[in-house]
């Protein structure tokens, strides 16, 4: 592990749709607002929706490929690239502190639009080293939250660990009118998410089930969710939650973003 430095931050951005990287908007402006705020990482360190697979695996190539995972958009989407660097070493790292977890060194892979969406308003340079952490879809909240739990030194070296996600994402639901209300029942599941947030209550998080139809129609899939049990599994008793932005999108997307050990932006 490289040489201890002061404590970095934690971030759960709210992605939604692949569109925000062609976009300003107030969603975006707060991604660039956060990039902003946080100490220059070493190199970031993304658990994402979207490398949801049957096993752990981090990302261990010199250059990751932009995956544009998605179809039926602009060219214009299709033509982006977010061409930052890997880091093999820090990947290696990695697999060392989530032993005795086997951890595959992926080198086919890259960064899937759940991450670069976001990346290229947080950090437009891309000159910050990106690792991706799959999710292993065969492992129960609970196991993601014990893992991830493991990364912490990463945090103390200048590591910034980010998961990308959505609180509630339901696009069997989706209303694609503009400013189409909310569902109640994703209102009510995205109010209960940020209450046990403040509260610190991972518990409650971490077994988002009982929450009953609210959450069912909410997180109809885990993947979305997540990420989430990534960034609480971070967070030390004296470290406070801030909500830079909230929204929930076409009825039925979830767009909160928070970050930890950062101030509010």
């Amino acid at each position: 592990m490289t040489s201890k430095t002061a404590r970095m931050p934690v971030v759960f951005f709210g992605h939604g749709n692949p569109m925000n990287a062609l976009a300003q908007n107030r969603y975006t402006e707060t991604w660039r607002r956060i990039g902003a705020a946080v100490p220059k990482p070493k190199a970031i360190l993304a658990v994402s929706a979207h490398w949801y697979i049957p096993e752990t695996a981090v990302t261990a190539m010199d250059r990751p490929c932009t995956i544009h995972d998605f179809g039926g958009f602009p060219q214009e989407l299709f033509d982006m690239q977010y061409p930052a660097p890997g880091d093999p070493a820090l990947a290696r790292q990695v697999r060392e502190l989530l032993k005795p977890t086997q951890v595959s060194l992926d080198k086919s892979w890259g960064l899937d639009h759940g991450v670069w969406s976001v990346l290229v308003h947080a950090f437009p340079r891309a000159d910050i080293p990106v690792l991706q952490l799959s999710i292993d879809a065969t492992q129960p909240p609970r196991a993601h939250y014990e893992l991830a739990k493991k990364l912490a030194p990463l945090r103390d070296a200048g590591m910034l660990i980010t998961g990308f996600g959505n609180v509630v994402h339901n696009l069997r639901k989706i209303q694609w009118q503009e400013n189409t209300p909310a569902y109640a029942w994703a209102s009510l599941f995205n109010e209960k998410v940020r209450d046990s947030l403040n509260a610190q209550d991972h518990e409650s998080l971490i077994n988002y089930s009982n929450e009953g139809e609210a959450a069912l129609l909410s997180v109809p899939t885990p993947e979305h969710y997540l990420p989430l049990l990534y960034i609480i599994a971070q967070q030390q008793r004296d470290e406070k939650i801030s909500f830079p932005i909230d929204g929930i999108e076409h009825a039925s997307i979830g767009m909160l973003t928070f970050t930890i050990g950062l101030n509010d932006i």
